[in-house]
């Protein structure tokens, strides 16, 4: 990648927040935004930013840009002048939906600086700057990386993943309403101390999450799903949760989270019951008055990739 002067990195969407999992365990899916970067001659000094895909009018084109900003981020910490590029961005992935879309932005941009500039930092000096820009693991993990992963801060302040199997019958079902709810204001309602009680109930309900989606084990993902440090408190931000959460069940699903901070709903189930739980959750949603797209989706395992773009 030494010589290249333009590069497309491609970066899938994430759901996080998984159940009990707050702030540590995300999973990587299958709807992606695409990044290319051009260098530009050193003599410019314009930057120039288009968008297209979904939403792409709402998409900043100024250095105020997310992707611009990380990417700006990483010159910036190796100490060089940031260079002039043109940034196109295609976008697939819903803002502000609860997939991940700034995680997208920022490891885009980290990895297509890294790419122009030669690769010169690890996989991990970028997966440390991008939890460094976004301020919790969940997200840019697997956005970055690819498959689940819980993160967790290692005994050195630093980030210790871990890769948690997914069994190939567990199909994430993804339901994405017509409407946003911004990661400050899901956090805002959130308490500012726990229970005992709650934290312990949260850490075996982790456990018994992970080895649910490693055996695919319904009955174990049902309870391990149950949290009480987040959803309990975000549910009434998201109107129709609750009705739709029930029919997901009723359809076969083995439960339904918020995905991320919302207000997209997450449904785990199994390939049999899959499009049944689709048409119910979309269903289900429109008869509270949302309309709501809804995607049945696998498993990113592969991360950010990183491929010449054609000048």
């Amino acid at each position: 990648m030494s010589n290249e002067t333009a590069v497309t990195i491609t970066v899938p969407a994430t759901t996080a927040n998984l159940g009990p999992g707050f702030d540590c365990l995300g999973a990587a899916l299958t709807l992606h935004n695409q990044f290319t970067f051009a260098l530009q001659p050193a003599s410019s000094t314009e930057l120039t930013i288009t968008a297209a895909g979904r939403e792409a009018d709402r998409v900043q084109t100024d250095t105020s840009n997310l992707v611009y900003q990380a990417f700006a981020k990483f010159y910036q910490e190796l100490g060089q002048p940031i260079p002039a590029v043109t940034i196109d961005i295609q976008l697939g992935v819903p803002l502000a939906r609860g997939l991940g879309s700034s995680a997208t932005a920022i490891v885009g941009g980290l990895v297509g600086a890294n790419a122009l500039a030669g690769l010169p930092l690890s996989q991990k000096a970028i997966l440390n700057m991008a939890v460094a820009i976004e301020g919790h693991p969940d997200n840019v993990v697997p956005a970055l990386l690819g498959g689940c992963r819980l993160a967790a801060t290692g005994i050195n302040i630093d980030w210790e993943i871990c890769e948690i199997p997914w069994h190939e019958g567990i199909v994430p079902v993804v339901a994405i309403p017509n409407f946003e709810l911004s990661t400050a204001e899901a956090r805002r309602v959130l308490p500012t101390s726990y229970s005992r009680a709650d934290a312990i109930f949260n850490a075996a309900h982790l456990g018994l999450l992970l080895r649910g989606l490693e055996a695919g084990m319904g009955k174990w993902l049902r309870e391990g799903l149950q949290d009480r440090i987040h959803q309990p408190y975000r549910q009434a931000l998201i109107p129709g949760y609750a009705a739709v959460e029930q029919a997901a069940v009723d359809a076969g699903a083995y439960g339904l989270v918020i995905s991320g901070a919302g207000p997209t709903l997450l449904a785990l189930t199994s390939s049999d019951q899959a499009n049944t739980v689709k048409s119910t959750m979309q269903s289900t949603w429109a008869e509270q008055g949302v309309e709501a797209e809804v995607h049945t989706l696998t498993l990113d395992q592969q991360g950010a990739t990183i491929a010449a773009a054609q000048r």
